[in-house]
């Protein structure tokens, strides 16, 4: 099976026998408000450190963030950690 998804959106193509297409959220994330964003990033950043068997630390989660290009407030990422 195929799992890909699209750089710009939020839409993921899984592909099983027929194609089917999923959206994951109906907000293109630039109308997300800065709170909205910076949980987002915490969240996809503690899910790519658990996927790779790393420890889901705020500072792990920071490193990851700002590899990206991009910032949250501090307090998101020991909030994140701590769940």
């Amino acid at each position: 099976s195929h799992i890909g998804s699209s750089h710009r959106g939020a839409r993921v193509n899984r592909q099983s026998g027929p194609r089917a297409d999923f959206q994951m959220a109906n907000v293109p994330v630039d109308q997300l408000s800065k709170e909205q964003q910076d949980e987002l990033l915490c969240t996809y950043a503690a899910l790519i450190l658990h996927d790779d068997g790393a420890d889901v630390t705020a500072q792990g989660m920071t490193n990851l963030i700002k590899a990206a290009g991009c910032s949250v407030e501090a307090y998101w990422p020991m909030l994140m950690a701590k769940m």
